[in-house]
Parts: C-alpha cells; structure tokens; sequence
C-alpha cells in the first residue's frame, strides 16, 4: 500500500484494511481464473500486516496461495508452472484500479474520516490531489514459492498470526527511558541492527498497529473458504489422489493444545529453559466489588 494511501488508512483502519482485503481477494480470483493465466478457481489465505522491522505504518496482506487450483466444472486439477504463478505486473495494475475504485467510491459515501494534518482531505479537492500521484506509479505485488516447502508456510503462519508488530525475542534492553530491539534491514543484505526509541516514541508506534474490535485480520478465499470448503477440499484431494488428513485428536487441555500448535511447552520455565512450571495456587474469580487478593510470594 502506497505511503499516500496508508496515511489515509491510518485514519480510516476499518473501512481501508476492509477494503485492501478485497481489492487483494478480487484480484488473484480474477487473473487467476482467465484462461491466459491459470484458469482456474483458486483458493488462499489472507493475513492483515500492518508494520514493518521498524513498527512504523506499513500496511500489507500476506497471501498464501496453493499452486494451482479447479478448472471450470471442477473436474480437472490446473496446476502453475514451476517457479511461476501469476504474473505480478498484471497483479499490481489491477490491484491498484480495484482498490482506488473501491477508496473513491468510499470517499464519496462519506465513509472516511480525517483529522489534524489530513483535515484538508475532506474536501473532493484535497483527496483527489493526495492520491493523484499514486494513480500512475506502479504497487509492488510480489510473489515467490516457498523454499522450504508446505511446513515453511505452516510454521510462517503459526508464527505470526496472532503476534502483534514485535515478538518478544526481539526485545534487547529498557533502560534510562529507552527501549532497544533488534530489526533487519532490508535494503543493506538483511544485516541485522539493534533501534533505540525513546519509550513514548516506540509506544506510540506499537500503538500504530491496534486494529478495531472485531476486525478479522485472517481471512479465506475461494477454495478455502468458509462456504462449501470441505466439499472443494475434497475434489482437490480426490484430483490430485490426496489422502485425506487424519482426525485431530482434541487436546486435552489448553496448554497441550498449545503445545500442538507451536511446538512450545507452557510447563517449560520460560527463563532457564530447563525447569517445570508448577501450580501453586488458583486464584478465584471476583464478583461484585474488586478485593485486592493477598498473595503469599514467600
């Protein structure tokens, strides 16, 4: 998402992410389905980031596509070429006319709200001179396959979709008013540097990335989504002669389903590394009036 466009997200969270997940959805299910491109019906999942190593504002969708899909009818399995989706110049051009589309038609309904320095967006001029430069320039869309494989996805994911702009490993030092963390840059071969930022200032930008209640930030398309995805799941398996997966066993307590799902013991000490966490006491809920609760930490 453009610098211009994402300034204007930051006002308008809910309309604007809203608006990036559908311009992205519309536009794989589109080039995906003519027939010069794939033609088929594809499925994938959808993940809101909103930052970057440096937690400052940037707004993107992570999607996770399988390489292919069903050709019409849904008798056939289409599978990509090697190394090859879609192409990303035919991606980004209609991505940028979906979603400008869809953000002037929002401006229009009187959707988007603006304050402070973006106050002068209001007006049908000023909104239509801000977003004049990004009209022309060309929206990064980029795709590649994953090196590692199906897992690589399946860990990607697990790692980050319920983590919010910094993972605690991250974090170096909070001393004399200043928090430090490490971050990759990027654009000098991923050398790996340690930021400093006063605590206000990294707090506002942690804040930066809060989404409105109830914004999903997680979202599946197609083949995978919500509505009919076990029958289409099923076609696919029984085409590509697919063993359907086994039946989970349900855990049978959150810290072992927990366990399942990250590979992480929550019985490990999260400080040595080595010792067992061990319950020592229960405290029960409250009703009423707040009491404060006497905690013997001998």
């Amino acid at each position: 998402m453009p610098e211009e466009v994402a300034e204007i997200a930051l006002h308008n969270k809910d309309v604007v992410y809203g608006i990036l997940f559908r311009a992205a959805a519309r536009t794989l299910k589109t080039i995906a389905a003519d027939p010069r491109h794939l033609g088929a019906e594809i499925g994938f999942v959808a993940v809101l980031h909103t930052w970057g190593q440096t937690l400052q504002h940037h707004p993107h969708l992570h999607c996770v596509v399988p390489g292919g899909g069903l050709a019409p009818g849904g008798e056939r399995w289409i599978g990509c070429r090697p190394g090859f989706f879609l192409p990303v110049k035919v991606l980004s051009r209609l991505f940028r006319r979906l979603f400008l589309e869809q953000l002037d038609d929002a401006f229009a309904r009187g959707q988007l709200r603006f304050s402070g320095s973006c106050a002068g967006l209001a007006e049908p001029d000023g909104f239509a001179g801000h977003l004049a430069p990004v009209r022309t320039r060309d929206w990064v869309v980029y795709a590649k396959p994953p090196f590692g494989g199906p897992e690589q996805v399946l860990e990607y994911l697990g790692r980050y979709t319920h983590r919010v702009a910094i993972a605690n490993h991250r974090l170096v030092d909070l001393a004399e008013g200043r928090v430090c963390f490490h971050w990759t840059d990027y654009r000098h071969h991923d050398k790996r540097k340690v930021m400093s930022l006063a605590a206000d200032e990294f707090i506002r930008r942690f804040l930066l990335h809060v989404l409105p209640d109830g914004f999903a930030r997680i979202r599946h398309y197609g083949l995978l989504g919500n509505r009919g995805r076990a029958a289409k799941l099923a076609v696919c398996r029984r085409l590509l002669e697919v063993p359907p997966p086994e039946p989970v066993v349900p855990a049978a307590d959150y810290r072992e389903r927990f366990e399942r799902l990250t590979g992480r013991s929550l019985c490990c000490c999260p400080v040595c590394g080595a010792g067992t966490m061990v319950v020592i006491e229960i405290l029960p809920a409250t009703t009423g009036r707040s009491r404060r609760l006497r905690i013997d930490t001998s």
